[in-house]
C-alpha cells in the first residue's frame, strides 16, 4: 500500500469517527502535514503512517526532526487560517493490512 492510499483510508476513519477534514497534505515552506481535521472543538493534526506494522511502531517512525516541522506547519496554519477551536491536538495514526490504530492526543 502506498502513502496515497494510507492517507486516503485514515481521512475515511476519521470522517466515520465524526471528524470534519479541513486539509489533506497540507504544505509549507516549513513542512507538511497528512490531515487536518476537527471534531468538535478541538483542531487535530494527524501524522499518517503506513506498513506492515510489525517491525517498527508508528511513534518510533517520527523522528525529531518531524515533530519540529509539524509544530512549525501547525502553527502556520493556525496563524493563516480563520477557525475558531478551544484546542489544538496532535494524533499518529497508522495504516497496516491488518487495519488502522488511531493513537490520539501524542505528547512529542
Amino acid at each position: 500500500m502506498n502513502w496515497k492510499e494510507a492517507e486516503k483510508l485514515a481521512a475515511d476513519h476519521l470522517k466515520r469517527k465524526g471528524y470534519r477534514i479541513l486539509e489533506r497534505n497540507y504544505r509549507t515552506p516549513y513542512g507538511e502535514i497528512d490531515i487536518i481535521a476537527m471534531k468538535g472543538k478541538v483542531l487535530v493534526f494527524v501524522e499518517v503512517k503506513s506498513g506492515s506494522g510489525k517491525r517498527i511502531k508508528p511513534l518510533d517512525r517520527i523522528d525529531r526532526k518531524k515533530i519540529k516541522r509539524m509544530l512549525t506547519t501547525a502553527q502556520f496554519f493556525i496563524l493563516n487560517k480563520n477557525f475558531s477551536f478551544r484546542r489544538v491536538r496532535f494524533d499518529v495514526i497508522e495504516v497496516t493490512p491488518s487495519g488502522i490504530t488511531h493513537i490520539e492526543e501524542v505528547n512529542f
